[in-house]
Formats: C-alpha cells, structure tokens, sequence
C-alpha cells in the first residue's frame, strides 16, 4: 500500500484512531523510512497520486483559510512563484534564506520588502510532511500548487499543474536583480525579458493579467501617477493622495479595481488608461499593435482569458525544473538538508 493511503487508513479509521499517538507516529516512521520517490526526468499531473494522495488537498485546505482571513495573499503566492521561476527556473530558490556561502532572492531589489506569503509556505510544507508521513513534496511543487490554488479561490481557472520538480540547493541574488522584469520597462524590453525565458508575447500579455489580483506599493507606480501623459488624469490624481512626491514608499493601491477577484477587470483598465505600473500600460498604447488586439480580446473574453492563462501558467511552470536526482527535496522550505 501507498504510504499516503496507509496513513490516511491510520487517521480515518476509529479503531486506529484509538492507538496512542506513541504507536501513530512509529508508524510514520516506518513508513517514511520505506519510501521511494519515484525518479522521472518529466513533470506529470498524477506524480502524487500514488505518493502521497493526501498532498494536493492538503495544500488547498490551508491556503482556502489563510486567503479568507487575507484576500491579497493570493496575490502574493502567485508572485512569489513567477519570482521564483524567472530566476534559473522552477526550484523554490526564491524560498531560501541567505547562507554564509550565498545570499538569497528575498533580498533582490525586485522581491525586497515585497514578496510576501513565506510563513504560509511554511505552515504548508510542515503540514503536508505529516500528511504524507514524510519529506516527499517539493518546496517548487508547493509554490506551483500554491499558486494555481491561489487563483481558483480568488475566482479564476483551476488549470492542471504538473509536478514532479526538485528543489535547488543554491539561490542567487545577482540572478534575481538581472533577471526579473521590472515595472518601469517599457515594452521591447518586456518582451525581451519573456523571450529570454522562452516565452512569447501571448504569455507576457497572458501573465501580465495576473495583476488582477492583489496591490503594489507608491514606490513602484509613483513616476507613472506625476509624470507620465498616457494615464487618465481623474485616476492619477486619485492616486496622489495614497502615494505622495515624497515619502510613502510602502503605501500600497490595487493593481485593478477589483483586486480581490480572479477577472478580466485589468485589462479592461488598460483600455481605459488606467493601468497602475508602467509596464502595465505598455501593453496597451491604442496604436493597433499586437499587443494592443490581445489586451482587447482578453477584456471581453473571460473564458478565453481563463483557459490561456492556464496555458501560460503551465509553460512558465515548467521553465528548467530540476527532476530525478537534481536537487533535492528539502525539509524546510527556508534551508537545504
């Protein structure tokens, strides 16, 4: 039997339920010291049904409670994990804390008192090791379910993950500075970025759209609000008032007028000037570009905007993952074994 169904038998069935918490956890332990985690060099969907069964819905249990009690944490797993993969692929590399021999992402200059949503993590990685009697999901796996969770409980499609990857024992601050996009690139330079990860200007437009869910601080939008033309001005004056000339840097403004729901409300926005982030904006410029028709398909195109955001989600996933004996799985999502 399954080590995830044999412990699912131990804590669903009355008369093992009785047997002292002694004898559940010498269980575990034997079950644990039995397992053999399969070794693949392509991710799959099912890669834990059989593993550990428990995984997945243990995942959504904990992340549907902790997004009720704070809507914009969707947003913010969501981030963390397109952080993550931008930076030397999917391995959960964001989620290391500096070592003396490398400094970490977290202190990146696009992450820096920005990504949120790691105690969560935690508590998720910590709870999906006594679920599954051991250590056999990986950090990565974790942040892509997080994810894709994040967004089905905000309102959004529930696409299929593929899973399988490993996590790395390394992170990289100069990769995080050098390799994520920034809200102050103009368009040729976002599209270069995407291309520079092997995606296209359907996946830039696509998760792009991720920004109708969650906020961004003053210091991230103040040039847009003072200085730039192509804004509506009722709305950049609105803006003044939460994110001053000076100061302010941490207040926060939603990136779409309906943040807490997983909709097509953000490029709608783009067609009315009124994206937050400069980048934002430079998809849409009204001049008949190809990025200008997607912006436009996609805002009366919820169902459309769904299915291909699962796509693009899917590609970005799957963006140099470390299978089969590559990295590791680590026990702390914060450290290496």
């Amino acid at each position: 039997m399954p080590f995830g169904l044999f412990c699912t038998a131990i804590w669903e069935k009355p008369e093992l339920i009785a047997m002292s918490a002694f004898r559940s956890f010498f269980m575990c332990f034997v079950v644990a010291a039995a397992i053999v985690i399969p070794i693949s060099a392509q991710l799959s969907p099912d890669f834990y049904d059989k593993l550990c069964p428990q995984a997945l819905p243990t995942i959504r249990s904990i992340l549907k409670k902790a997004i009720y009690h704070e809507p914009r944490l969707g947003a913010s797993l969501l981030r963390v994990h397109f952080h993550d993969c931008f930076v030397n692929g999917c391995d959960a590399s964001v989620l290391l804390d500096d070592t003396p021999n490398f400094i970490g992402e977290k202190t990146a200059g696009p992450n820096l008192n920005s990504l949120r949503g790691f105690e969560v993590i935690d508590e998720i990685k910590e709870a999906v090791n006594s679920a599954c009697c051991g250590n056999v999901v990986s950090c990565a796996d974790i942040l892509a379910v997080a994810a894709r969770d994040s967004v089905a409980i905000l309102g959004g499609p529930s696409y299929q993950v593929l899973l399988g990857r490993r996590d790395a024992r390394t992170a990289s601050l100069n990769d995080a500075n050098s390799n994520l996009p920034r809200p102050i690139f103009d368009f040729p330079a976002l599209l270069s970025n995407f291309q520079n990860h092997g995606l296209d200007l359907n996946d830039l437009v696509l998760l792009s759209g991720g920004h109708t869910i969650g906020l961004t601080r003053c210091t991230n939008f103040r040039d847009r609000i003072y200085n730039e033309t192509n804004i509506k001005p009722k709305f950049a004056a609105s803006l003044r008032g939460i994110c001053p000339k000076e100061g302010g840097d941490d207040n926060t403004a939603t990136l779409d007028a309906t943040t807490a729901n997983f909709d097509t409300e953000y490029f709608k926005d783009l067609l009315k000037l009124k994206g937050l982030l400069h980048s934002d904006q430079e998809l849409f410029k009204g001049v008949g570009s190809a990025s200008d028709g997607l912006v436009q398909y996609y805002s009366n195109n919820p169902g459309a905007f769904f299915a291909d955001f699962g796509v693009s989600m899917i590609k970005m996933g799957n963006m140099k993952p470390l299978t089969g004996s590559d990295g590791e799985i680590r026990m702390n999502c914060r450290k290496i074994n």
